[in-house]
């Protein structure tokens, strides 16, 4: 009954001090007026017990929890049930452009690179509920893998079934993996466009030019972030494949072509990155997840419901009950 009530002015509870006064100047007034007879001896009178004198004390019990109730009452408890509406007022287009050709399978991060990029990529976009999110691959071409949705389960599932296969034409085109992401997001009306561009190479094929897709970007307001992703020095990567389709595994030098990933996120505004191990590469989403927030207003609705009634009611009850016995059963005793 009394869950979530809150007292709106709890500094009158220190009335309640008034109480063990009454108790005190109770005690004093009774005796001042009880009358005292010593005799020495009770042969004679005729003496009945009676519980009326003593059960008089109960109206002044009455009279207490009365008072308590009524400070009670005046400390205005109530309860408050707060209600919460949000609305995204800045909402985030984002496409995440992945790198897919055969140097992604190197294992020097676990299991490999594009598994890891898949792990920490998944944790990104469920923490980003009101945003949409898009996916493009690219290795020696691009395309888009889902078109920018704020559907996540979709946008989860297609990242899962993104893997290496021969059919892409081989190589890295950062050129062109940008500039697919870039013509997904131009028609975008979000007031923030976002592109997460991450590869473990050198740009070495495609048709269009980096700075040029980069260019593009400036041109219709996407930031992009760039992760070069990969150990620093030699990492065990795919040299070859055997007769039976399985990849043979070398030491093979990391070389990413970070110069060109620097210029590319300093011109569109955003920041490059370097992965070098699987908690580096959490640490960067997390902090582009930082970077990139999106605004959401928040309004709380309280309704407030006054519990003061109860308590009056109360304790007018005991004050009535204490008067209808006052000048009936203990009138003769008062």
């Amino acid at each position: 009954m009394f869950e979530g009530i809150e007292f709106l002015n709890k500094e009158l509870f220190w009335l309640l001090l008034l109480l063990p006064l009454a108790i005190v100047w109770y005690i004093f007034k009774n005796k001042q007026q009880t009358a005292e007879l010593k005799i020495s001896s009770l042969k004679g009178f005729k003496v009945t017990n009676s519980w009326l004198p003593k059960f008089k004390h109960f109206l002044f019990a009455l009279r207490l929890i009365a008072l308590a109730l009524i400070i009670t009452a005046i400390a205005r408890p109530r309860t408050v049930d707060v209600s919460t509406k949000t609305k995204t007022t800045r909402g985030i287009d984002i496409v995440m452009a992945i790198d897919v050709s055969a140097s992604m399978l190197a294992k020097d991060l676990k299991p490999n690179r594009l598994e890891a990029l898949k792990n920490v990529a998944s944790e990104f976009i469920k923490g980003r509920p009101n945003d949409r999110i898009g996916l493009v691959e690219y290795a020696g071409e691009s395309y888009t893998k889902t078109p920018i949705t704020s559907d996540k389960s979709i946008v989860l599932r297609s990242l899962q079934e993104i893997k290496y296969n021969n059919i892409i034409e081989g190589g890295t085109a950062i050129g062109m993996g940008l500039a697919t992401a870039v013509n997904r997001l131009k028609d975008s009306k979000a007031k923030s466009k976002v592109i997460i561009l991450l590869t473990d190479g050198v740009n070495n094929s495609g048709s269009i030019n980096p700075k040029i897709a980069s260019e593009l970007a400036v041109e219709f307001g996407i930031k992009t972030y760039t992760i070069g992703l990969g150990t620093n020095g030699m990492a065990l990567s795919p040299i070859a494949i055997k007769q039976n389709g399985q990849f043979q595994y070398g030491r093979v030098k990391v070389e990413i072509d970070e110069t060109l990933l620097k210029e590319i996120a300093q011109v569109t505004g955003g920041k490059y990155f370097r992965a070098t191990n699987n908690k580096k590469l959490a640490e960067i989403y997390d902090e582009i997840n930082k970077l990139e927030k999106t605004e959401i207003e928040e309004f709380k609705f309280y309704n407030y419901e006054e519990k003061f009634r109860m308590f009056v009611w109360i304790a007018g009850i005991l004050l009535l009950f204490e008067l209808l016995l006052r000048i009936t059963i203990f009138r003769s005793f008062i």
